[in-house]
């Protein structure tokens, strides 16, 4: 026959208080072999992947050096059979005999200037005040200083000086052209990253041209999800890039 035990009110509040409290620490302690458990889970699959990435972006790098390096023989050849190099030239498209395979090779760049531009914008600044004599004048020397309008970098933006420059040559005034040509050739792009497009045609989608995924971002793509590009998009910083 068991015996009897009687507790207080207090002793059973006591012995609820410590349940609790063992409970709380069991919880506790489970909560942390958790946190242990997903930093290991994180500690290893890092160290898995980590050096494939690595080596994805060697292979990757290996790769646009060799494409860039053979392309150069075929530049060089460009240049011979039009009987120039294109100077100033960031980028260049080939296309094969069929058009079904084509490649982009560029180079982006960061406007830069000398501060012979500043000679450049005074001149041109001189000439048009010589012509602001009417409210036509006026508004054709508003167009054009804000072509020579700088961005937060204190650059010109080069695009608006070769809009510039179509002005100049249309006005065939001498001091103008001079001011512009002077100003063009202070330009100095710094060049910051190449990139490689590469495309094919697509039978699927009627022959259309389909970019080749070369960004990490891109690969897992699904055909039925990607819009193949216009025929003619060249525009930077698509999935197709492949930087350094």
């Amino acid at each position: 026959m068991s015996e009897q035990v009687t507790i207080s009110g207090a002793e059973l509040e006591e012995f609820k208080a410590f349940k609790a409290e063992k409970a709380r620490q069991e919880a506790a302690e489970a909560r942390k072999a958790q946190r242990e458990t997903y930093q290991q889970m994180v500690d290893e699959e890092l160290a898995a992947a980590v050096p494939e990435l690595r080596a994805l972006s060697e292979q990757i790098k290996t790769v646009k050096d060799a494409t860039f390096g053979n392309f150069a023989a075929v530049l060089d050849m460009k240049a011979e059979v039009v009987g120039f190099k294109e100077d100033g030239q960031y980028s260049h498209t080939f296309t094969n005999s069929d058009s079904s395979l084509r490649l982009t090779l560029g180079v982006n760049t960061v406007d830069g200037w000398t501060d012979m531009a500043e000679a450049g914008i005074a001149m041109v600044r001189r000439y048009l005040e010589s012509l602001a004599t009417d409210d036509k004048t006026a508004a054709l020397v508003k167009a054009v200083m804000k072509l020579l309008s700088k961005d937060r970098q204190g650059n010109l933006n080069a695009s608006k000086v070769l809009q510039l420059q179509k002005m100049a040559e249309d006005s065939r005034d001498e001091q103008f052209i001079e001011a512009v040509k002077i100003i063009r050739e202070s330009y100095q792009p710094t060049e910051t990253r190449r990139y490689i497009r590469a495309q094919y045609r697509d039978e699927s989608t009627g022959n259309a041209w389909r970019s080749i995924p070369l960004s990490i971002t891109d690969v897992d793509l699904l055909p039925e999800n990607e819009t193949a590009p216009e025929p003619d998009a060249e525009a930077e910083g698509t999935g197709a890039e492949a930087a350094e």
